[in-house]
Parts: structure tokens; C-alpha cells; sequence
């Protein structure tokens, strides 16, 4: 993104990141969850949009491919397996304690990333992986090598994750079917 405006990147990105911030609230607020998976689609784009602006062009590729493609497959297929029956749910009461333990919980969890962004300064420290290293070496390299390396036991707990949640949904679309 060489040669292009600083003020025409800033406008795309705020055009992105309220694109982004709305369509995560649209993903939350369907009921319908075929309608609320598309919104996470647009999300994922948005999110990968900002990933080009910051010049992290792997990580908006990875992005795309495998968040807004295979996991969100991943998502729908559970979703059409599982078959939810639209009509036949009863209206839940419009205050129960499940709804104020989780606006609780919410509200707990949005005070605590506010107090994380307070608290965040970044000092520019110096790291192993300098701007002219990672022009040397290229973002795929830097990536791989501290994915693979560093980070190797969070990236296995993380597909470990992965696992589970499908099992997960397959067990839970077997018992609704038996």
C-alpha cells in the first residue's frame, strides 16, 4: 500500500472498522443464526481489510480463507445439522436470571478490555524481529518461524480447541436427532 494518501488510509479504515463494529453488532442481535453467521462473514472481511492497511497482507489472507471460509463452513454445516426449529421455541421471559448473569458477564468483560486499552503503552521496544528484518525476511517467514517455534504450544492447545468444538457439535446434532 506504497504510494497511497495517509488520509485516504485513515478513511478506509475507519469506514472498516465501523463496518466492522457494525456488522459484529448485527451478528449478535439475529435471531436467525444463518443471518447472524453472513454478518460474521462481513466481519471477517472488514477485519481482513484492516489486516492490508497495517501491511500484514499473510495474516489478512489467512484471514479470509480460513476464518471466513473453512470455519465459517464449519459453522453453517453445524448449523444445517443440528436443525434448529425456528417457531416451537417458547419466548423466554424478559428478564430471567440467564440474561442478567450474561449482560453481567458482558458488562464485566467490556470493563475489563477498557482497562487493558488504559493500561496498554507501547513504548517501542526493540525485539528480535526489527522493521528491517521483517523486510528482509518477508511476513510469511517472521510468522512461520514463531508460530512453529515460539508459539508452537498455543498453536497445538488452539487446533486442540478446534477438535473438541466439532465433536462437540456433532454430539449435540446426534442427540437432537435420536
Amino acid at each position: 500500500m506504497i504510494g497511497i494518501d495517509i488520509g485516504f488510509k485513515w478513511f478506509i479504515f475507519v469506514v472498516t472498522a465501523l463496518l466492522a463494529t457494525g456488522s459484529s453488532l448485527m451478528m449478535v442481535t439475529r435471531k436467525n443464526p444463518i443471518h447472524s453467521a453472513l454478518w460474521l462473514i462481513v466481519t471477517f472481511f472488514s477485519i481482513a481489510i484492516i489486516y492490508v492497511l497495517l501491511n500484514a497482507t499473510f495474516i489478512a489472507v489467512a484471514q479470509v480463507m480460513v476464518y471466513a471460509g473453512a470455519i465459517m463452513m464449519l459453522v453453517l454445516f453445524v448449523i444445517m445439522l443440528i436443525h434448529l426449529e425456528w417457531g416451537k421455541a417458547q419466548p423466554a421471559p424478559k428478564y430471567s436470571f440467564p440474561k442478567l448473569m450474561g449482560g453481567l458477564i458482558t458488562v464485566m468483560f467490556f470493563l475489563q478490555v477498557l482497562a487493558g486499552i488504559m493500561a496498554y503503552t507501547n513504548i517501542g521496544k526493540k525485539d528480535t524481529y526489527t522493521p528491517e528484518m521483517l523486510a528482509s525476511m518477508g511476513n510469511t517467514q517472521a510468522i512461520g518461524t514463531l508460530l512453529y517455534g515460539k508459539y508452537v504450544f498455543a498453536f497445538e492447545i488452539a487446533s486442540i480447541l478446534l477438535l473438541v468444538g466439532i465433536i462437540g457439535a456433532v454430539v449435540l446434532a446426534k442427540k437432537i436427532k435420536d
